[in-house]
């Protein structure tokens, strides 16, 4: 094949390739927004109902098997009815971003010792006070930059000099 007609190809398909992966991450963001704010709340609509227990064990992996299919049916038609989709898409969409959220959903409640404190003796309020702050703490882990251009910097940058309030360039001259 000619050089000159392969290159024409290949700028189109890095222009066609770069739109898609730009769409991706926008779609991804939603679709991880979605099955997480689904997923908070069906265990607040729990928690609410008085089941902390079960979303403690749920979270924990321990709850009974059937107690598991339902949360996680009812998580899955929330994200279903949230997202649009239909078909095999939508299933195919739910069937990896749940177990995306809820693995992160655990790994952070780990971390934070959100089972200890909602196993012991607290109130419904607590409860849902220290959901609403896993649920952060994992949009956080998702979407550590969301949107925000934030950079971190390697250790051997220089710290920018910076000026105290009262001193301007102007004045030092």
């Amino acid at each position: 094949m000619n050089t000159s007609a392969l290159l024409p190809r290949l700028l189109q398909a890095a222009k066609t390739t770069g739109l898609t992966a730009w769409q991706t991450g926008r779609l991804f963001r939603r679709a991880i927004t979605t099955a997480l704010t689904a997923v908070h709340d069906v265990l607040q609509t729990e928690i609410q109902k008085g089941n902390m227990q079960l979303v403690s064990d749920f979270l924990a992996n321990k709850a009974l098997p059937a107690a598991r299919a339902l949360l996680l049916e009812r998580m899955a038609a929330r994200i279903l009815v949230r997202l649009g989709l239909r078909g095999t898409l939508a299933s195919n969409v739910v069937g990896w971003v749940l177990p995306l959220v809820l693995e992160q959903l655990v790994q952070v409640g780990r971390k934070t010792g959100f089972f200890h404190t909602v196993q012991t003796n607290t109130t419904v309020l607590e409860a849902l006070n220290r959901l609403e702050n896993l649920k952060q703490a994992v949009w956080k882990r998702l979407v550590p930059d969301a949107g925000s251009g934030a950079e971190v910097l390697p250790d051997d940058t220089p710290e920018p000099l910076l000026l105290p309030p009262h001193a301007s360039p102007a004045s030092q001259a």
